[in-house]
């Protein structure tokens, strides 16, 4: 799960390393990561340049906003459910 914030908005304190990967599609995705324990802190996805991807597990908010959409929801786990009310991508 990872929530998507404008660029601008994002500010990143410390160091981190970068990996890059090509994704499903073809599209290069940077991973920003912590060098000492390797937790991602934050990606952001060739063609999307203008916002920047968090996990949501880096975020220490019991109140973070649930889910608006969902992608490749068919490499979920049983476990996690969806709400029925979010938009459904391919």
């Amino acid at each position: 799960m990872q929530a998507r914030f404008r660029r601008e908005a994002v500010q990143v304190k410390g160091e981190w390393k970068q990996y890059v990967r090509t994704g499903d599609e073809g599209s290069k995705i940077t991973f920003s990561f912590c060098p000492d324990c390797g937790a991602t802190v934050r990606y952001h996805m060739e063609g999307q340049e203008d916002s920047v991807a968090i996990p949501v597990g880096a975020f220490a908010e019991p109140g973070l906003p649930a889910p608006t959409s969902s992608a490749y929801e068919e490499r979920k786990h049983s476990w996690v459910g969806m709400p029925d009310n979010i938009e459904r991508k391919a």
